[in-house]
């Protein structure tokens, strides 16, 4: 029975600088760049199939010559016995004999097909007939095979069995090999540089130019501040001369700041597409190996590559990776592979010899934690921090999203666009897309405003689960949720309650959905307090109702500590511990940036505070849903009968008016 929207949906932002509430569900990523192939000389290999085609006709015709002449040195012959040997050569059918030790070899005049019986039927073996043949002679004493050989006028030679190879040969099967390996190794250094044994010192970037569909300006929306930071980037490259008749200067580097999903890619890939000038792009991560220098190696090899193209914009996605604040101390071997990254960026951004006609941009979600030499003037020069759109950007993101979608006369992308607070152009491309997916499904032409509301449903409250849940289970969940709704719809101030079901969704067995009626970026300690009761409703609920409580409440526990102790810890919100901020953001680490750590007395301080205020507010809910405990009963009767209800359902089973109106019935 966790309520796993609406207590979710309690976690405020983590700082105020416009960051999205904490249950919207991350969508799909940006498409990525259609990018161009790499140029011929940039890899550890090369890359024409006519030089690979050439190394392998090479080897296999030098096997192949190699084969035959071996083959030819010995001719096939067939090993007859001893005694049939001898047999023919009574019989006066052996032409020539060549002897060496034990064996012997030789030709007989009619073919004789081997393993004959001997002096009876010596033609009577079983195969093909021979006329080459090999045999061994046993040593059991002089048997005179040599007088019966000259008897007969047998030609017996005394030339070694194995002819001697030519010396071309050898030096063809000798060194031919070595010698295609050498030409092999000298085709890779000199097409890939240094380091082309391994490839690890080059730069991986890929590079998109001259592309028939790359992104513009047309394709950002709902982003418009750090959309104008920078055209100015886009009107300098196409018209340099305008700025520098006044002496101003491009900056060196742009930085994209800002949560997951709100576009910060697409903003680079549309300052290159408008500006019409070579684009490389990688991730911070692909600089760093395990094997030191190779990172610096790669930003050197990087930024020439973009040397010889400039004008060209260089990005570099998730900046962090490479990009944090530099320690005192030193890694494995006194050398740190990540601060050498770090260290020839900053000499190649602006050091003596500059970066001249290459602008870096560079992405990153967690700005605080870069090194402060990174973000100086004359490296990165402009900050721009991509927000999470309002509601008039998320109007805009969804009209450029369904450009290619059929949409019924039905649909309002302004309502859609109300009802996603907190969304990001990521989760509103993920909600377009989900729609159609279902209107496919439905085998409709159109995508309508019923498969935008199932999409919401399925992307804040997760997918239906087809499990079967007992008649008991399913009356607790009911009471559970209208918990939960009835303390939300109490507490004032409050968001208003958009939906509550029981139908399992995800890993819940129900879901209460709240959503404010307008985008929020500061929360008060009544509003923080309000969402703690609210959570804990469900829990509440249980408790009145049944006497005991399940571990259906677990999700919604872990919410309300998290939101006590940032309340106590980070926002002042306790009168024992006061105006200070003791703990770290959430993802910062155990301690707070530049902050020792706090005393054992503080912690304890914290964790008492946080029970307090814990406390305080079960009871309130408690007390609540005790007041209007015939209100909780009735919603969760409507539950069972119809499993889901809407906000004007909701409210009409509490007899409370929709938000907007004070009237209680």
């Amino acid at each position: 029975m966790s309520d796993s929207d609406s207590t979710s949906r309690i976690v405020p932002e983590e700082d105020r600088q416009g960051s999205p509430p904490s249950w919207r569900v991350e969508g799909l990523p940006e498409d990525p760049p259609q990018l161009a192939p790499r140029p011929s000389g940039a890899g550890l290999l090369p890359r024409e199939p006519r030089f690979w085609i050439i190394l392998l006709g090479l080897l296999l015709m030098n096997w192949f010559i190699y084969s035959w002449f071996a083959g030819g040195q010995a001719a096939t012959r067939a090993r007859v016995s001893y005694s049939q040997f001898r047999t023919e050569v009574d019989a006066g059918n052996v032409e020539e004999v060549t002897s060496v030790g034990s064996a012997i070899e030789g030709s007989f005049l009619a073919p004789v097909k081997p393993g004959g019986d001997g002096a009876d039927n010596p033609r009577s073996g079983t195969g093909a007939a021979v006329t080459l043949f090999r045999t061994e002679r046993p040593s059991l004493g002089d048997d005179k095979v040599i007088d019966l050989l000259l008897a007969k006028g047998v030609t017996v030679n005394a030339q070694s069995l194995t002819r001697p190879v030519p010396f071309w040969q050898n030096l063809l099967f000798g060194f031919g090999p070595t010698v295609l390996l050498v030409g092999l190794f000298v085709a890779m250094f000199r097409r890939g540089g240094a380091g082309a044994l391994t490839g690890m010192g080059r730069s991986r970037a890929k590079r998109v130019d001259n592309e028939p569909k790359r992104a513009t300006f047309a394709d950002v929306a709902g982003i418009d501040e750090a959309e104008d930071e920078l055209i100015e980037i886009v009107d300098f490259l196409r018209n340099p001369e305008r700025y520098q008749r006044l002496g101003a200067t491009i900056p060196r580097g742009v930085l994209l700041s800002g949560p997951p999903g709100t576009g910060k890619t697409l903003l680079a890939r549309a300052v290159a597409g408008e500006a019409g000038v070579p684009f490389f792009s990688l991730s911070a991560s692909e600089f760093v190996e395990m094997i030191v220098g190779v990172g610096a190696s790669r930003v050197r090899d990087l930024f020439e590559q973009a040397k010889k193209a400039a004008p060209a914009i260089m990005f570099i996605d998730e900046l962090d990776a490479i990009g944090r604040a530099r320690s005192s101390g030193a890694g494995i071997g006194g050398h740190d592979e990540r601060e050498q990254t770090l260290n020839q960026i900053l000499t190649e951004m602006d050091g003596f010899a500059g970066a001249a006609g290459v602008i870096v941009l560079a992405a990153t979600n967690r700005p605080e934690i870069l090194d402060p030499a990174l973000l100086r003037p004359g490296r990165f020069d402009r900050h721009v921090v991509v927000n999470p759109p309002d509601i008039v950007g998320r109007r805009a993101i969804l009209t450029v999203h369904t450009r290619q979608v059929p949409l019924d006369a039905d649909v309002d992308l302004a309502a859609v666009a109300a009802s996603t607070p907190g969304m990001v152009g990521a989760d509103l491309r993920n909600l377009v897309n989900e729609a159609a997916l279902l209107a496919a499904r439905r085998r409709r032409v159109r995508v309508c405003q019923a498969d935008f509301t199932d999409a919401f449903d399925k992307v804040m409250l997760g997918t239906a689960r087809a499990i079967t849940v007992s008649p008991a289970e399913r009356e607790r969940t009911a009471v559970h949720e209208s918990g939960h709704a009835v303390t939300g719809i109490l507490m004032n101030p409050a968001d208003p309650v958009r939906k509550v079901s029981i139908i399992p969704r995800g890993a819940s067995l129900g879901v209460t959905l709240q959503a404010p009626e307008a985008d929020r970026y500061d929360y008060d300690e009544a509003y923080l307090r309000g969402r703690i009761v609210m959570t804990l409703g469900g829990r509440a609920a249980e408790e009145l109702v049944y006497g005991n409580v399940t571990t259906g409440a677990e999700s919604d526990l872990e919410k309300v500590t998290q939101i006590a102790r940032q309340m106590v810890g980070r926002w002042g919100m306790s009168a024992v511990i006061g105006p200070v901020a003791v703990l770290p953001r959430p993802g910062d680490g155990p301690l707070l940036p530049g902050v020792d750590a706090t005393s054992p007395r503080t912690q304890q301080l914290v964790d008492e505070e946080v029970r307090r205020i814990i406390d305080e507010c079960y009871v309130i809910a408690l007390g609540l849903l005790a007041d209007h405990r015939e209100r909780l009963e009735a919603l969760a009767r409507l539950l069972l009968e119809r499993e889901t209800l809407d906000e004007p359902d909701i409210y009409a089973a509490v007899g409370f008016a929709r938000p907007g109106s004070s009237t209680v019935r």
